[in-house]
């Protein structure tokens, strides 16, 4: 097994062929390569599920082996304001393709963290240079992006990796390393990745290099999560009343896994939706859990505000 290389880029997909879970996508997108045009392209979707490596994927199968001389990732987090638009946005755009290419491809990640005056000044520019440029747009939150350049883009919509198509890659990426993985260690790849796909094959190299075989557990140990049955009893214990016994959970989850109180609020919250329940008692503890979860980000002490938490489950067996 080679652990000197980090397996996410190892195995980032080549071609459009090789992205998973997003067909839907990549069906649209081939019909662009088969007519050798593409109008500017907005991606938008949760991290994780491939809007980097589509992209990169779509410049190899339009300009083929030479595609690194008319394409350029940047990524707008790092510079965000108008002088990175006007001058190496600008620059960029404004010279002519190189070979027999028609145009340019600028590949501009995390394009929410723009900010409105870059935004404004990015659209001028996709008009102006439109003949020898096209834009690719990455971002998490499509409703960040200005409507004028919403507008200018064909939106692709980029959802979680699904279960079975992870698991097939998972599976494939095992067998080519040699690891060994148990099917409960698979299942808590998958949970613990919540369609991040990125973060699924990052918890394999990290649990394949510090065990012949990969199980659950080992998953949950070197990603900080708590197994969903774990959730499920301190949520139950505390709902029977039994406070102090719940803390004495709580405490065991923090201290064993290192969990930090947004970690636990986050398992909390997929533990209650899942869980064999009456809907009405979901949404008291899912409205009580939002309010806990923005103290925290309001940077409240986050002991107390769990405390706070199982105290307030614990009232509610009593009614």
């Amino acid at each position: 097994m080679e652990n000197f290389e980090i397996w996410v880029e190892k195995y980032r997909p080549r071609t459009l062929d090789e992205v998973v879970g997003q067909d839907e996508v990549i069906q649209r997108l081939k019909g662009y390569v088969e007519r050798k045009n593409i109008p500017h392209l907005l991606f938008s979707g949760p991290p994780g599920t491939g809007k980097t490596a589509t992209a990169i994927a779509l410049a190899r199968d339009l300009f083929g082996e030479n595609w690194r001389d008319n394409f350029i990732e940047m990524n707008a987090s790092d510079e965000r304001g108008i002088d990175v638009v006007r001058h190496k946005i600008k620059e960029f755009a404004r010279t002519a393709p190189i070979g027999d290419a028609p145009f340019k491809i600028i590949f501009l990640d995390e394009a929410d963290a723009l900010t409105a005056d870059a935004q404004a000044a990015l659209r001028r520019t996709m008009e102006m240079y439109s003949k020898s440029c096209r834009f690719i747009l990455s971002c998490n939150y499509v409703s960040r992006i200005i409507e004028p350049i919403q507008s200018r883009c064909a939106v692709f919509k980029f959802r979680p990796v699904p279960k079975e198509a992870m698991k097939k890659r998972l599976m494939e990426i095992c067998k080519k390393e040699g690891v060994k993985i148990t099917e409960d260690g698979l299942e808590a790849l998958i949970y613990i990745s919540g369609g991040d796909f990125r973060k699924a094959i990052n918890a394999l190299q990290g649990a394949a290099a510090i065990g012949e075989v990969v199980d659950a557990e080992t998953i949950y140990q070197i990603t900080a999560t708590a197994r969903p049955e774990e959730m499920a009893e301190l949520i139950q214990t505390a709902l029977k009343g039994n406070f102090m016994e719940a803390r004495e959970i709580l405490d065991r989850l923090m201290v064993e896994y290192g969990m930090s109180g947004e970690d636990i609020v986050s398992q909390l919250f997929r533990e209650i939706i899942s869980m064999p329940i009456e809907d009405s008692l979901k949404v008291q503890l899912i409205d009580k859990l939002g309010e806990i979860d923005f103290r925290l980000t309001e940077g409240a002490n986050e002991r107390i505000q769990l405390d706070a938490y199982l105290a307030y489950l614990s009232t509610l067996a009593k009614k």
